[in-house]
């Protein structure tokens, strides 16, 4: 029996169609439900979907204004604040391209985006590091004032045209540009019962900043997509103080990084009664992790498996859950396959796990990088570089990475990113970058390097001033010499099994 699980065809996408207009369409039927609820410490400052609505027409209007025109990227370079997701669905509404990209990023890493984006518009809030640039940029305290602005019509059209682009990094540690078409926001309510259960009585809770795209999909665009109401905690709110939100404002989901509920399991007590179920994806949660918060709280955490270039399709659900040591079943729409070079394996076979290149949430393509694209997409699948292992009911565990990549607290990152501007440090002869585990199911990124000298603080420093902090290695090792396999390359698992020892 081939290990092959397909779940049948999608819904299919309306012919002509705006992801911000469907994100959107409750404005019409539950105006003045709150769509948005920004959680201070002292009060909560409330959106409600006609409002959101108008705001994001409003934003659609001025960047129109501004003389862009349907297609055109608009890079965004924003902080952690509600104009995030107004301008992102403000330019998708106009027709335009936005690309959210991390206010962590430095400015060497912002030129390198707009080398391959080539942006109409930045969006800038000065707080955020940009390169230095003549594409012409637009002020936040600008783009705030657009939503005061009369509404522009939606851009209706084909639902395959692109509609956003998010960064990922490429196989040689070269960022790559995911070119997403409206389509990709009605492929996520595949998710809506494969993991959510989402309702539209449901308030969510998610802990991320707005300006992350695993918030920004999974706590802002599905809650409104159903009619749900979206809580997310205002800037700079200690970790710590998220029970009590999720208590105080009646949170019945709440969706993480498996690194906060590990940090919300240290509070003395979660006494959570609304809470329905969690949610986690970013990162493989640890089976320790979801037995002690189904311990503390009495409710479950179920996870999602996914990537930059197709979201979330693997996942558990209240009504199938995962059983122990897997990620769940694929959602239903989705046809997912486990498969070597000769093809698909055998059930209960390891092997690469793959989604059907007709899925509608796929990718277009990787901006500027036809062979990158092509090396992902062939033999009608899209290629994901994981690991895995399908039983007979179609549950699939996840074995790990077929390359090197790492994972930052729900980041992925390329280790030849980090080489890459770590390998100019004077007196440095050799560095490596791999991640470690530091404690049980905690793990973080390391440079292993050689040198005549300690060069732990001239890396660190460096890795500061052109790398995301995420990015950016926790540890430092003077080795005398980096291990190599037997054709001479370098072997990370060598560095991280001698970390272990």
């Amino acid at each position: 029996m081939h290990a092959l699980f397909d779940q049948g065809p999608p819904p299919p996408c309306p012919a002509t169609f705006n992801l911000a207009a469907h994100v959107l369409r409750h404005a019409q039927d539950m105006p003045d439900k709150v769509a948005l609820a920004v959680l201070g410490p002292a009060r909560a400052e409330r959106w409600s979907f006609a409002r959101l609505e108008s705001a994001v027409r409003g934003i659609a209007t001025g960047l129109l204004a501004r003389g862009l025109a349907p297609g055109d990227r608009v890079l965004m370079r924003l902080g952690n604040t509600v104009d995030f997701p107004l301008a992102y669905l403000g330019s998708i509404a106009a027709g335009l391209v936005p690309v959210p990209t991390s206010a962590q990023l430095s400015a060497p890493e912002t030129a390198k985006q707009i080398d391959i984006l080539d942006p109409a518009l930045i969006l800038r809030d000065p707080e955020v590091s940009c390169a230095e640039t003549d594409v012409p940029m637009l002020p936040a305290q600008e783009l705030h004032d657009m939503a005061t602005l009369p509404p522009a019509d939606y851009a209706m059209g084909d639902p395959d045209r692109p509609a956003y682009i998010i960064f990922t990094s490429g196989t040689s540690g070269t960022p790559r540009a995911v070119v997403h078409a409206h389509r990709a926001i009605w492929a996520r309510q595949m998710m809506v019962e494969g993991w959510y259960e989402l309702r539209a009585s449901d308030r969510v809770l998610h802990a991320g900043a707005f300006n992350w795209t695993f918030t920004l999909g999974t706590g802002l665009m599905d809650p409104w997509a159903a009619g749900a109401t979206a809580l997310i905690p205002a800037p700079g709110t200690d970790p710590m103080m998220l029970p009590l939100l999720l208590k105080r404002h009646d949170a019945t989901l709440f969706a993480a990084a498996p690194g906060v509920f590990r940090k919300l399991l240290t509070a003395p007590a979660l006494s959570l009664p609304k809470l329905r179920h969690a949610l986690a994806a970013g990162e493989k949660l640890p089976e320790r992790l979801r037995d002690a918060w189904r311990d503390a709280t009495g409710t479950e955490i179920y996870e999602a498996y996914g990537m930059s270039e197709c979201s979330t399709f693997i996942s558990a659900s209240p009504g199938i859950p995962a059983r122990p040591g897997m990620l769940g079943r694929p959602q239903q729409g989705r046809k997912i396959a486990i498969r070597d070079e000769d093809g698909i394996v055998e059930i209960g076979q390891e092997g690469e796990i793959c989604i059907a290149d007709s899925d509608p949430g796929l990718m277009l393509e990787y901006l500027h990088a036809p062979e990158a694209t092509a090396a992902k997409r062939y033999d009608g699948w899209f290629h994901t570089g994981d690991l895995g292992r399908m039983e007979g009911d179609g549950q699939i565990a996840y074995l790990g990475r077929a390359d090197d990549m790492m994972n930052a607290g729900g980041f992925r990152v390329w280790p030849q990113e980090v080489e890459h501007a770590l390998h100019d440090v004077a007196g440095l002869t050799g560095i490596a970058v791999t991640d470690v585990e530091i404690k049980a199911d905690t793990r973080v990124i390391a440079a292993f390097y050689t040198a005549d000298q300690d060069l732990d603080a001239a890396l660190a420093g460096q890795a500061e001033a052109r790398l995301a902090r995420y990015k950016q290695p926790r540890l430092y090792r003077r080795l005398q010499t980096l291990p190599t396999g037997p054709n001479g390359k370098l072997s990370r698992r060598a560095l991280r099994d001698g970390f272990r020892a």
